[in-house]
């Protein structure tokens, strides 16, 4: 099995900074994305920003410019660094990791899993 586990979310003040860090464990094999999505009240969850390996970071363009996303491809990490932030940035913010899983010895399958998510909070 493969564990995603988010940290770093928290309350924050219109125009400020925060950083929320995930960490994906287990039997893994290979990832081939990490990505950050959010899910606001009432609303459904949507792409904040992804970075596969070797491949072009996706930013959500209500977040260009002012989120920045980094891995640690040895680590299996991910992070997203907040600027600017704003109330409508409210939400529950979720970590994605997808790839290869080893079941046994020379015996892989997919894995696409999420974390519990992490409340982020703007306030006016």
């Amino acid at each position: 099995q493969v564990q995603v586990v988010e940290s770093g979310g928290g309350l924050v003040q219109n125009g400020g900074s925060l950083t929320v860090s995930c960490a994906a464990s287990g039997t893994i094999f290979s990832i081939n994305s990490m990505g950050w999505y959010r899910q606001a009240p009432g609303k459904q969850r949507e792409l904040v920003a992804s970075m596969p390996t070797g491949g072009t970071t996706v930013y959500a363009d209500s977040v260009q410019g002012r989120f920045t996303i980094s891995r640690d491809n040895a680590k299996n990490t991910v992070a997203l660094q907040m600027n600017d932030l704003k109330p409508e940035d409210t939400a529950v913010y979720y970590c994605n990791a997808v790839g290869l899983r080893t079941i046994t010895t020379g015996v892989r399958m997919s894995f696409n899993s999420w974390g519990q998510g992490t409340q982020v909070t703007v306030s006016s």
